[in-house]
């Protein structure tokens, strides 16, 4: 057998192996939660452990009937999608200007951008609670929705000006030519041309806005106002912890983004490679 065949074979079966592992290493927790999602509270500790003991529904019965915990997807609904429209607004129509025009301070205004991406958000907790106190806002979704476009809009901003520098410039020149503004340009030409980097950000803003639990814990106080990731946390009691309901309720958590993904991946791969490029 000739060295190079040799040395290809031999990438290939390290290619596959490393696959796999990784594979397993990312699968075999979620396989975990799934089948703990269908157990009895008492079977999860079973030992020796077994992917399904005694088949139930039982949990998700419990999350469906009970509206408390019902409410708290739908504040995650209600909060995310609001985040995901705000933030697409925002990045869309500053992406378009950083990309399109030239105006004062506008590397300045791109560093700061750019530096505020860097701050880790735990940093920014307790400003964060005396602004919102004294906005009068703690304890409604104004709160999370303003903290979560912090976290999101300079992201988006980034992504749409590097999306939006990917496209020729003719498009929307052409557009003036005929006699339509910048903002024709941008609605009638540019976001639908933009869509992949569109659905990638929305993607993204999404998974962030629904993922968060930090902000979500401190600046919420009424269970009624809890979303899923602090609800999965206020299923472990003083005396014992409803592991199954847990579970279940991860599993369901992570539909909305699985769905997504599932949906849009092409887009959202295509939209992180394109606008990560500047030209």
């Amino acid at each position: 057998m000739k060295p190079r065949r040799r040395l290809r074979i031999f990438s290939t079966a390290g290619l596959v192996v490393g696959l796999i592992a990784g594979a397993v290493f990312a699968g075999a927790p979620a396989l975990w939660m799934l089948s703990n999602s269908f157990k009895p509270n008492t079977d999860i500790f079973q030992y020796p452990p077994r992917l399904i003991s005694h088949f139930t529904i039982d949990a998700y019965a419990s999350i469906i009937s009970n509206p408390e915990k019902v409410r708290f997807f739908v504040n995650s609904y209600v909060v995310s999608s609001a985040v995901v429209v705000l933030t697409l607004v925002a990045g869309i129509m500053a992406g378009y200007a950083f990309s399109r025009f030239d105006f004062p301070l506008k590397k300045a205004l791109n560093s700061v951008i750019i530096s505020v991406q860097a701050v880790p958000p735990i940093t920014l907790l307790i400003p964060y609670f005396s602004l919102i106190v004294a906005l009068g806002i703690f304890n409604t979704y104004f709160a999370l929705i303003f903290t979560y476009m912090v976290i999101t809009v300079p992201y988006a901003i980034l992504m749409m000006t590097g999306y939006f520098n990917t496209i020729p410039r003719e498009l929307d020149e052409a557009i003036k030519i005929d006699g339509g503004g910048s903002f024709r340009a941008l609605w009638q030409v540019l976001v639908p041309v933009a869509g992949p980097g569109i659905v990638s950000v929305g993607t993204y803003t999404f998974m962030v806005a629904w993922n968060e639990f930090l902000f979500a814990l401190t600046l919420t106080e009424d269970r009624e106002m809890r979303t899923v990731p602090v609800g999965i946390q206020l299923l472990m009691g003083q005396h014992s912890y409803e592991w199954n309901e847990m579970m279940a309720m991860s599993v369901l958590g992570c539909l909305p983004i699985l769905i997504l993904f599932l949906i849009f991946q092409r887009q959202f791969i295509g939209g992180m490679t394109e606008g990560s490029v500047k030209n």
